[in-house]
């Protein structure tokens, strides 16, 4: 498969997802949003991959939604934003989803929507001088999309403090509100991440695959077709669209 905003490399038993579009530090548009969609759907039905890697060329993880990205949105209709809030959505929920163990290797920043892939993830392991941020409050609108998958992640109460702040904080917290599973030096990424690799290529692919969708059925997740990510996907349309949100949006921008 050929794509425009990502690398994917094959290996034995794995592969690798790189995020590319280290000039603007990985921020996600349609494009990458479409890409990686069809990249971890492609991967995950494979029989021949047992683990997924995922990490971000360049200076940062991924900066959350990228500029012209969010002034299109401002301009976008209600239906409009509906749709293009469904399609990230369906982004994590094919991350959360996959049978394949997935690995997300974040370092540099990790905002916004970023924190809804390491949410979806299954292991995350971050460099210790990451910056993270749900900062979606300080344009006036919420982490709505992402919230299913964070709230899972983290619980109520983490994710009380970190979404209406909105404040920024780094790997040592983010490991202990749970967002992360271990922080590592930068030299050490590589050698963290062979280390789960290891552990996976240990165990039964069947097994991960069933474990995983033991523990979505016992946390309550385990049916694709949840109402709640069209109920979110609805929400921030709303929100876009709305007088607040559209001021925050602009004073954004003059900034």
């Amino acid at each position: 498969m050929e794509f425009k905003t990502i690398k994917i490399q094959l290996g034995e038993s794995m592969a690798w997802i790189n995020l590319d579009r280290p000039e603007v530090r990985n921020a996600l548009n349609p494009l990458m949003i479409h890409e990686l969609t069809e990249a971890f759907g492609w991967l995950g039905s494979r029989d021949d991959i047992r683990v997924i890697i995922l990490k971000g060329n360049g200076k940062a993880f991924c900066a959350g939604a990228d500029l012209a990205y969010m002034k299109d949105m401002a301009g976008y209709s209600h239906e409009e934003n509906v749709t293009d809030a469904e399609k990230l959505s369906k982004l994590f929920q094919t991350i959360y989803f996959c049978d394949k163990a997935v690995i997300t290797v974040v370092h540099g920043a990790c905002i916004g929507g970023a924190n809804g892939i390491v949410a979806a993830s299954d292991i995350v392991i971050a460099d210790e001088n990451t910056k993270f941020a749900f900062s979606e409050v300080r344009l006036g609108i919420t982490p709505a999309t992402i919230s299913p998958f964070v709230v899972r992640r983290i619980g109520h109460t983490a994710a009380k403090e970190l979404m209406l702040t909105g404040r920024l904080f780094y790997a040592d917290e983010a490991l202990r509100f749970r967002l992360v599973n271990t922080v590592v030096e930068a030299s050490r990424l590589i050698d963290m991440e062979r280390q789960y690799i290891e552990h996976f290529m240990n165990a039964s692919p069947y097994a991960v695959a069933e474990c995983k969708r033991l523990l979505r059925l016992v946390d309550g997740s385990s049916d694709p077709m949840d109402p709640i990510f069209h109920q979110t996907s609805v929400i921030i349309a709303n929100q876009r669209i709305s007088e607040a949100g559209q001021e925050g949006m602009a004073k954004f921008f003059e900034k």
